[in-house]
Formats: structure tokens, sequence, C-alpha cells
């Protein structure tokens, strides 16, 4: 026997919502972290459930303030944390509290997944929560990973349909960020290919695998930008990150998981624990 210590694994932590099916925030974004090999924390910012009454619209309720700078300061306390991913935040004030905290100390890598518009805010509240992230959050951000949507209210464009529109977001998004970007197409492009634009000022590379199926999972963007997070932690390039999580991403919704909601799961877990079919007799 050996007393010798294994060597200690990157620290990454998610500032996130829980989202109580498992399938994505927090929870996505902590299993990314362990099945790519790094020591994962969460604080989190809200809590979502789905509604299976309400056409599985999703509740949302607000963590407060004080809690969430609670969470982080006993985090960043215990540990040395240099990696950050930004998942959804939910309100103005959850927005002020995490700026304070992205602002009062030096980052290697700021994630941001800029979740915007929430279905269980008011729309209201959601576009003061947009603005909030873009004026506070964004400029403090190394690495944006925006779905269509999102990378619309970004960049200013009316509409992003195909792969030029892809690359031209992500352009405009990196020169109003100074960040890494890495747009999602996703199934969301027509063609039979989910295509994904990185670009940071030099590199320009589209990453593209055959769509499998026609429809969105849950959980991929959160866990594409937790993978992203995980690999710059242990030192990767952003465009070698950028592939990897794209690889990563691909292989959970080839293993997703199905259930009663009218919707899919994507599963995290590493090659070496895929589920296996249950022995017979």
């Amino acid at each position: 026997m050996t007393d010798a210590l294994w060597p200690a694994p990157p620290i990454t932590l998610t500032i996130a919502g829980s989202e109580a099916t498992g399938g994505a925030g927090a929870q996505a974004d902590l299993k990314t972290f362990h099945a790519l090999g790094t020591f994962g924390m969460a604080a989190l910012t809200c809590i979502v459930s789905v509604d299976p009454a309400a056409n599985w619209g999703h509740r949302f309720v607000p963590i407060d303030p004080q809690v969430i700078a609670d969470q982080l300061e006993a985090q960043l306390a215990c540990y040395d944390v240099h990696t950050v991913k930004i998942g959804m935040l939910g309100t103005p004030a959850t927005i002020d509290t995490v700026a304070q905290v992205l602002s009062s100390r030096p980052w290697t890598h700021v994630v941001l997944d800029p979740v915007l518009i929430c279905k269980g805010q008011e729309p209201g509240a959601a576009l003061d929560t947009d603005r909030a992230l873009m004026d506070q959050i964004l400029p403090q951000a190394t690495f944006v990973t925006p779905n269509q949507f999102e990378a619309m209210t970004l960049s200013g464009m009316t509409s992003i349909t195909c792969e030029a529109d892809l690359v031209e977001a992500a352009r405009r998004i990196h020169e109003r960020s100074g960040a890494a970007v890495l747009v999602k197409g996703g199934v969301r492009i027509s063609g039979p290919e989910a295509v994904d634009v990185f670009y940071d000022g030099d590199i320009l590379e589209v990453l593209r695998v055959d769509k499998i199926g026609e429809h969105a999972v849950s959980g991929a963007g959160c866990t594409l930008a937790a993978a992203v997070t995980a690999e710059l932690a242990k030192g990767a390039s952003p465009v070698h990150a950028a592939r990897t999580a794209k690889a990563f991403v691909t292989r959970g919704i080839q293993a997703r998981i199905s259930g009663n909601a009218p919707f899919d799961a994507l599963w995290q877990g590493s090659p070496s624990s895929q589920r296996s079919a249950p022995s017979q007799g």
C-alpha cells in the first residue's frame, strides 16, 4: 500500500440555477465537471422546476442575493478558484451580486452561458435581467456560448438562419465583448448538420456533426458551456476546449435519457460509465 496522493484535480465553479429534473442547470454542470476530471462546486441562484400540469412550463423561484453571496464566500475561501461558469442568474439583484464577486478578484476564465428570458418570468422583468446581464456580466466574460436566440440579442441581428449568420453573430459578439465566442446553431439551423461557430478574434472554426434527431435535448447548452469550462481549467486553449465540448455533447445526445416529459435529457456520463442493458435471468 502507498500513501502517495493522486494529483489534485482542477477546481471548477458554476454559478447557476437548480433544474429539478437533473437534465440541465447546475446539476448538468456538476455531472459534466466530474466526467471531465475536475472538482466541481455550484452556487445556486434560483430553483427552476417544470410544471407537468401547465404544459411543462417553468416555475421560477429566485434565491436571496445574500444566500448567493454566502455560497460564493464559502467556496472562494475554501479553494483557489480561477475558472467559473455563469449559467442562469434570473434577476437584476442576482446579477448585481455575481458581478460584484467577479470584479472583486482575478479570474483566468469566466465562461458565460447567457441564459436570457426564463419562461417563468414576466416579460418586463426578464428584459431588465437581460439588460443587466449584458451590461454587468458580459464585459467580464472570457468565453461566451450563446444559442441562436441569445446570439441574436447579443449581436443585434434580427435573424440567424444559416451558417453565414452564425459566423457574423460570432464576430459581432466578439467585437462587443472581447471574449472567445461559440455560437450554437445545433438543430435550430436547417440542414443535415448541427453547426456551431467558434471565433476568438484570430481563429474562426466551424464545428459540425450530423444531426441526431430534429429536436433540442434538455441540458445540451448547459453541458456544452460546462465542458468548455472544465477543459479550460485543465489548460486547453479556447478552440480546443470548444472542440472537446462539442464532441462531449454529441456523445451525450446520442445517449439521451427519455422519460414522461415531452423532451429528452442529455446524458453526461463518460464513455467508461455508459449504461448497459440489465442482465437476463
